[in-house]
């Protein structure tokens, strides 16, 4: 077969999935307009970031292709006269960063290609349409009886998958579909297992799983071809769509919310339930499940798109529950990914977050209880059930499936092998992947609580109680230091005190004793020291003024009065002592 046989050099392979921010640093004026400079980041990793740089214009057009999904986008009007003025650009700057934050964190925006070439042209400059006519006209070299009808332009939210409408030469009127995809980040089978498996898929016969008519890979791409069903999926049917319509207008903003009736939900779940657990039982990765990839045949619920997971494609719900480390099996994502189908079948429309708090009213509490067990916080939290638990939930235990169908699907023990390889490995970068989540979660919360206007203003408090600490303690330190000092030099400098010696002028007026000079004013010394202890030191003192003659008389015109109050200081004080002091 001619299908691709020299294959290009394989590149390093994106996951889509993994969103986008995107924040606006600063804009700069030219002549005739202004550019925005926009900081773009993959994921939780700084070092994964990049500029762009666009313009007014730029956003315009993109905003003109969004329209298609029949949202209101906040993007900020045009301006003819004064869109040069500094103010106008600034507010202009944060509508568009508003505007970016919207079609970021809207989780069908976010992954269409139009979105990702505008934030990372880079990475999606491709033209992934013309490639997949260039493989499928080599496919055709080989297989002529295929004919291309018309491409079928973004039906799918994959990027790098493209739908084909097809027919056969001598069967004009019967429709097919061609999908051809890109191998992905989580492709682990080597590229023989791969591409028999691939092969062996139309061998798989399942009352719930739609049958492969055509499928064939090589080293870089699998092609697969089915029956084309003009009801569409089960998403078409709860949105009321049309099959055929572009993915962005078929489910960006759906105008009828309404659910399916219980009996319905009740049906539909179980028969996807036994397909999932049919497929676990045979060691085949899935991981895929969601409303688009769910077929319906009549009142028959038909699983999609087993190859993707052979491919290494990532999941549709991959950003949701990568956030929550107890989902980290294949089986637990696809539990929890029937959380999110049975949500839409039940509320006509997507959880707006998860995990979820409170469940709206449901037909009934069946329902409620078993979209706890896979989309509440404690769910997410300590683990999903399994599928066989599920299937024992009053919700599913009594439905009868009426079907006499025999499932088939014979895998060779060898390729057996290879797909538990490859499983383990694709849930461990599920686990590695939710590891740096989490601790990059954790600095986040922790830097936020450190940067919080509470968190600054206690430590400004306990900085405060720590310099006052700080500042007592230094205090009595130094304080402790001079009464030591001052009591050793006191102990080496002072005579020996004698308690009869009289007082001398200066000593009687640290007593309180007031000198009255010529001019009429009255000058008072007063002691800070207590009553006992300056008696004490005035006689040492006076004993050693005397005894070296160091007293000098008062001057002419000066007379000293008599004691005030030194008995009541000291009533032992003796009187003797103050006519001695006089007569001096």
């Amino acid at each position: 077969m001619a299908f691709m046989e020299k294959p290009p050099a394989r590149k390093v392979l994106l996951d889509d999935t993994v969103p986008l921010t995107a924040a606006i640093e600063a804009s700069q004026s030219l002549q005739s307009h202004t550019e925005y400079i926009i900081r773009v980041q993959r994921g939780i990793s700084v070092e994964n970031s990049w500029q762009v740089v666009r313009r007014y214009s730029d956003f315009d057009l993109l905003n003109n292709s969004l329209q298609i999904a029949g949202l209101s986008l906040p993007l900020p009007p045009k301006k003819l006269i004064g869109n040069m003025d500094r103010e106008f650009i600034a507010e202009r700057q944060k509508g568009l960063q508003n505007y970016l934050n919207v079609i970021t964190t809207n989780h069908i925006l976010s992954n269409c290609e139009l979105v990702k070439k505008f934030l990372d042209p880079n990475n999606y400059s491709a033209n992934y349409t013309e490639i997949a006519l260039q493989q499928v006209s080599m496919f055709f070299r080989s297989e002529p009886k295929w004919e291309v009808v018309e491409p079928l332009k973004d039906i799918g939210w994959r990027i790098r998958k493209k739908y084909f409408l097809m027919k056969i030469k001598n069967q004009p009127k019967e429709r097919l579909v061609l999908s051809w995809a890109d191998l992905g980040p989580d492709k682990y089978l080597s590229d023989k297992d791969f591409q028999c498996l691939i092969k062996l898929l139309p061998s798989c016969l399942h009352p719930y799983i739609y049958r492969v008519t055509f499928a064939t890979a090589n080293e870089s791409s699998a092609l697969l071809i089915r029956m084309f069903n003009e009801k569409g999926t089960l998403k078409d049917l709860i949105y009321k769509a049309k099959p055929k319509d572009p993915f962005l207008k078929k489910y960006g903003n759906p105008k009828k919310i309404q659910g399916l009736e219980l009996q319905q939900i009740k049906t539909y779940g179980r028969q996807i339930l036994e397909v999932l657990k049919f497929l676990h039982d045979k060691g085949f990765p899935y991981g895929h499940l969601h409303a688009s990839n769910v077929m319906l045949d009549g009142d028959t619920c038909r699983l999609l798109d087993l190859e993707n997971s052979l491919l290494g494609l990532p999941s549709f719900y991959r950003s949701c529950f990568s956030q929550f480390r107890k989902i980290n099996t294949l089986e637990s994502v696809d539990v929890h990914c029937f959380g999110h189908l049975l949500y839409e079948m039940t509320y006509g429309r997507p959880p707006d977050s998860v995990p979820v708090d409170s469940f709206p009213p449901a037909p009934s509490m069946a329902v409620v209880a078993v979209l706890e067990s896979t989309l509440s916080c404690e769910a997410c939290k300590n683990g999903m059930p399994t599928v066989s638990r599920l299937l024992q939930m009053p919700l599913f235990s009594d439905v009868l499936l009426t079907t006499s169908e025999k499932p088939q699907f014979k895998i060779p023990t060898k390729l057996k092998e290879a797909l538990r390889i490859a499983k383990e490995c694709i849930e461990k970068r599920l686990i590695e992947e939710q590891k740096q989540i989490h601790q990059h979660r954790r600095l986040t919360r922790a830097q936020s609580h450190h940067g919080s206007e509470e968190e600054r203003k206690k430590r400004k408090i306990l900085a405060r109680k720590k310099s006052k600490r700080s500042a007592v303690e230094n205090s009595e330190e130094h304080s402790a230091k001079y009464s030591n000092s001052n009591n050793s030099g006191s102990g080496a400098s002072s005579p020996l005190t004698s308690p009869s010696s009289p007082t001398p002028p200066s000593t009687a007026a640290a007593f309180g004793f007031s000198k009255r000079c010529n001019e009429g004013k009255d000058v008072r010394i007063t002691s800070t020291s207590s009553t006992s202890a300056s008696a004490s030191t005035t006689s040492s003192s006076l004993a050693s003024c005397e005894h070296r003659g160091a007293y000098t008389a008062p001057a002419p015109g000066c007379e000293w009065c008599e004691p005030r109050g030194l008995t009541q200081l000291h009533p032992e004080f003796p009187k003797g002592n103050f006519e001695e002091s006089r007569n001096l």
